[in-house]
């Protein structure tokens, strides 16, 4: 008899019906009541269209896709939020959902008492939730606050609260959406090694997040979702690796001028500023997308008003997640410039890069070199991406080159071998 699913989608389509012109004003409200009939225009929104699949029990799904896609609405259709407009979807085990914050909250309750009545909800007797309520507090990180009414969190807060109790309740299945990118950076990791936790002990989990890297550590297999479709249900690499492929095939048609954020963090005292940033091939044309192993340069212009001595003009290029690859700079790599005044370009420019597919933010900035001062600071202002050139290397930030080797040791009696450590 085969093994029943965890969760089963069949066929499952979901629909959201809103009106195009809703009133903006308290006159467009009252006037529109009066005149629905005629000027009421309501569309239809697909949010999921036909999508079947199974998770078995003690599996890690990845769900992955743009914004849009479907990819929340996935998952309050797997927790029972929200119904199929067409199909059915069969979930097995109690499920412990994060979604939003403050998803079950009640704003006027405190910590404690939220965390009483999320439990009670999952179904866990009140014996059960005080075998684990000091585990769900001491995790949190609240217990200053857990005397303290819900509505007085921060949003970081609410997600320390609100995770803490999705996963100290014993679930089945584990749902979480995109919620881990709020609050600090020890925190996340802390939820992090708490979900590897639960999925070693065969919790199953469906993971949504726009952070591949973590879907690629976490998930056996991935959904692909786009404009409300499943485009492919597979292997974590073989679906992340057609993702990304779509991705950069996208942005080569939609032009290749350099990517500019159109708001990002700039400071300096403007003695010198950065005039441009543009990335450039090996035939010295101005691209966004790029292949690993091919040549790369980082053109930056740049005025100074008057004379600047010794400055140090400096890159970081940031992976999409926040990981650092490098930092270079003029002065660190033993290439000094005396001074500058009026216009000028200086390039950093690689032979072969090496970076694995993937988009890249790039910080650019100009300080002097000798006293602790910045001159035009852009933080993470540019965007470039590496696109698939064939490479089969998927996990990680570079290709490192290397050859394997291999050789067979002749033995005539086993015991010559050598043995493991104990």
């Amino acid at each position: 008899m085969d093994e029943q699913p965890a969760i089963h989608f069949e066929n499952v389509s979901k629909r959201f019906n809103f009106d195009v012109s809703e009133p903006s004003s308290i006159f467009e409200t009252i006037t529109s009541k009066l005149t629905r009939k005629e000027s009421s225009q309501e569309r239809e929104l697909w949010a999921v269209r036909d999508a079947s699949f199974k998770v078995m029990a003690g599996q890690s799904l990845g769900i992955i896709g743009r914004n849009g896609s479907g990819k929340s609405t996935l998952l309050k259709l797997a927790s029972g939020i929200i119904q199929p407009t067409i199909g059915r979807v069969i979930a097995r085990g109690r499920i412990s959902a994060l979604l939003e914050l403050g998803a079950g909250f009640h704003t006027d309750l405190t910590g404690k008492e939220n965390i009483y009545l999320n439990a009670s909800i999952l179904g866990m007797s009140q014996e059960d939730v005080e075998k684990c309520y000091d585990d769900i507090v001491d995790f949190s990180e609240l217990s200053e606050f857990i005397h303290m009414p819900v509505k007085h969190y921060s949003s970081g807060m609410y997600m320390r609260l609100g995770f803490s109790v999705a996963v100290h309740v014993y679930p089945d299945i584990l749902i979480i959406d995109e919620i881990l990118t709020v609050g600090d950076q020890s925190f996340q990791n802390k939820c992090i090694d708490r979900i590897y936790s639960l999925k070693k002990k065969g919790v199953t989990i469906v993971f949504v997040s726009h952070n591949l890297s973590t879907v690629r550590n976490l998930c056996s297999d991935v959904i692909w979702m786009e404009m409300g479709r499943l485009m492919i249900l597979a292997p974590t690499n073989e679906t992340i690796s057609r993702y990304q492929q779509h991705l950069f095939q996208g942005s080569q048609e939609a032009g290749t001028s350099t990517e500019q954020q159109e708001n990002f963090n700039r400071w300096g005292s403007r003695e010198i500023e950065i005039t441009s940033v543009r990335f450039i091939n090996g035939e010295g044309e101005e691209r966004d997308t790029f292949h690993l192993g091919r040549e790369f340069t980082v053109e930056m212009s740049y005025i100074a008003h008057q004379q600047i001595a010794k400055p140090e003009f400096g890159l970081a290029i940031f992976r999409q997640d926040g990981v650092q690859i490098n930092g270079p700079n003029n002065l660190l790599d033993g290439f000094p410039i005396r001074n500058v005044l009026g216009a000028g370009i200086i390039r950093y420019h690689l032979k072969e890069l090496s970076l694995l597919p993937g988009t890249y933010n790039v910080t650019a900035a100009i300080h002097d070199g000798r006293l602790p001062k910045a001159y035009d600071f852009h933080e993470e202002a540019y965007t470039f991406r590496v696109g698939s050139s064939g490479s089969f290397a998927l996990q990680g930030v570079v290709e490192l080159p290397a050859t394997w080797e291999h050789e067979s040791i002749e033995v005539k009696n086993h015991k010559d071998l050598p043995q493991p450590a104990p």
